[in-house]
């Protein structure tokens, strides 16, 4: 996993909880990197999986919750640092449909050897769409509040359902309708 994941993720934790909640998440995990990230560094899954953990135990809030969270402070991130990408888009379903035609190209052009996870378009109209994820890491939440903020960007909203596809998370169907 890049580690802007992970040095992102820590200023979250640090702008919403503080720096002794970032000091406690590290020091109660086991990190091989020691909690030292770097932007254009690679870094275990199982760290982040930790960090998450422990984040969630002293928040009582859901992993899943705080995936959510993170990914609208990480869209912050992209529209400030990548403002070109996103004004190339006239509305959001054609933003999100064109995940992994488009932005994933472009990531991967940044960082050649990010594993992102795959979304594949089942069906798209003009106010809807119904896309596959399929990772080894089950962060569909990330993916989630990233759509959240999108249609939020366009000034806009939608229904979005997440159906598991299989129970672990690492295949998930959404179903979004715009409003």
């Amino acid at each position: 996993m890049k580690g802007i994941v992970f040095t992102e993720f820590l200023d979250l934790v640090e702008d919403k909880f503080g720096l002794e909640m970032v000091d406690h998440i590290i020091t109660n995990s086991d990190l091989e990197s020691q909690g030292v990230y770097t932007a254009v560094g690679t870094y275990k899954f199982s760290e982040m999986l930790q960090l998450l953990q422990h984040l969630s135990t002293r928040t009582k809030m859901s992993i899943d919750d705080l995936l959510l969270v993170y990914a609208e402070h990480f869209f912050g991130v992209l529209e400030d640092s990548y403002p070109g990408l996103l004004a190339t888009y006239k509305d959001p379903i054609e933003m999100i449909s064109s995940i992994e035609n488009h932005i994933h190209v472009e990531v991967r052009k940044i960082y050649p050897d990010a594993e992102l996870p795959t979304f594949e378009v089942i069906e798209k109209t003009e106010n809807s769409l119904i896309m596959d994820y399929k990772s080894s890491r089950a962060m569909h939440h990330f993916g989630l509040g990233l759509m959240n903020k999108t249609f939020e960007y366009f000034n806009s909203s939608a229904s979005i359902v997440l159906e598991k596809i299989k129970d672990d998370g690492t295949e998930v169907r959404f179903i979004i309708e715009q409003n």
